[in-house]
């Protein structure tokens, strides 16, 4: 079974306004002490051997504020397996060719970045310290390196939102040269800018629906296939590490707030930088991966839940009651269901919450 390295990096420039993930805003750098702490915690979970991941992913905060010489000390203690995907998330304004030809040289093989949209206006409503410039630049600049797994992420649903402004943000990711593209409707979290102070101009629930449909439409037709509920690729670009969580697969989080599933058990680390450079903040279990969790991560898939693994890996199997829910939610157009393998198509995924609700 493959394995996946998440390493949290909470610095940033700036908090954008929907934000709500721990961050610290202001920072210009990542202090070498931070980069120490992941090295002692790699160390203290492989302490003989190298963790050996299957994949490797940098989050954030703004990992992309990381220097190409301490993602290589990181990289090089992790010593992935050959052919590793090596993922760095990066704002387009605190990047340059050349950090990006050294980030690639230290071993990242795909990069992430965080676009949202296309139009300097909505940027500045977001938060968002880049400019529609800057993302191109930061694109054109990650072929340059030699960069060939790029990805770019949308935002959909913002304030005052056409589908003309999702044409423009596709536009310039996909001429950005991306592989893969992650497209989020924006959800207004209760401890973010946005959440104590809503924007004007949000879409109701229904049009955020029907941008949602627009945006699989089109990325489709720009040959990114969907293969979950936010996530499009060109084929063979699918992102390896989340589809390790999907999967309920093993992935260990080093950092303050990052979460784990190792051998079906969770733990996290409290959201305590300060704790965790002194190395005051262990693990804290946070309860089990089970049945529920992996009909719920299956069904994100467009690939769907397998009822026979469902059964062979849990027990598992839907009553008579919830065999007939599912044939409603054919005839609906909500899914389909060959006996075996049931799978949401996009107007299923939009009241993916309801369906559950009926199969947990």
């Amino acid at each position: 079974m493959s394995l996946g390295l998440y390493l949290h990096i909470p610095y940033c420039f700036s908090k954008c306004r929907y934000c709500d993930f721990y961050s610290h805003p202001g920072e210009r750098g990542v202090p070498d002490a931070y980069v120490d702490a992941l090295l002692r915690e790699l160390h203290r979970f492989a302490p003989d051997a190298p963790l050996r991941p299957d994949t490797l992913y940098f989050g954030g905060g703004t990992p992309s504020l990381l220097t190409p010489a301490q993602a290589k000390r990181l990289i090089r203690a992790a010593d992935p397996v050959p052919g590793a995907e090596i993922t760095l998330e990066a704002n387009p304004e605190t990047v340059t060719e050349e950090s990006l030809r050294g980030f690639r040289a230290a071993g990242v093989n795909r990069i992430s970045f965080g676009v949202q949209s296309a139009r300097d206006t909505q940027l500045r409503t977001l938060g968002r310290p880049h400019s529609a410039k800057q993302a191109r630049a930061a694109f054109a600049a990650a072929r340059r390196a030699g960069f060939e797994n790029i990805s770019g992420d949308i935002m959909l649903a913002l304030p005052h939102y056409t589908q003309a402004e999702f044409d423009e943000t596709l536009e310039l990711i996909e001429k950005g040269g991306a592989t893969h593209i992650s497209a989020y409707l924006l959800k207004i979290e209760p401890d973010s800018a946005f959440g104590k102070h809503p924007p004007e101009g949000l879409p109701t629930g229904d049009e955020a629906a029907d941008f949602y449909l627009y945006a699989v439409e089109q990325l489709e037709h720009h040959g990114y296939r969907q293969y979950e509920i936010s996530n499009f690729a060109k084929p063979g670009y699918e992102g390896r590490h989340n589809l390790i969580y999907w999967d309920c697969g093993d992935y260990l989080g080093l950092g303050p707030a990052a979460h784990s599933c190792m051998g079906g058990k969770r733990f996290c680390y409290a959201p305590d930088t300060a704790a965790f450079l002194q190395d005051a903040a262990a693990p804290i279990m946070d309860g089990s991966c089970g049945a529920e969790d992996y009909l719920i991560l299956q069904l994100r898939l467009r690939k769907g839940l397998d009822l026979d693994a469902y059964k062979a890996l849990y027990g598992k199997q839907f009553s008579t009651a919830q065999l007939a829910f599912v044939q409603n939610c054919v005839r609906a157009g909500y899914a389909t269901f060959d006996g075996h393998t049931l799978a949401l198509t996009p107007a299923g995924l939009i009241v993916q919450n309801s369906i559950l609700a009926q199969l947990l």
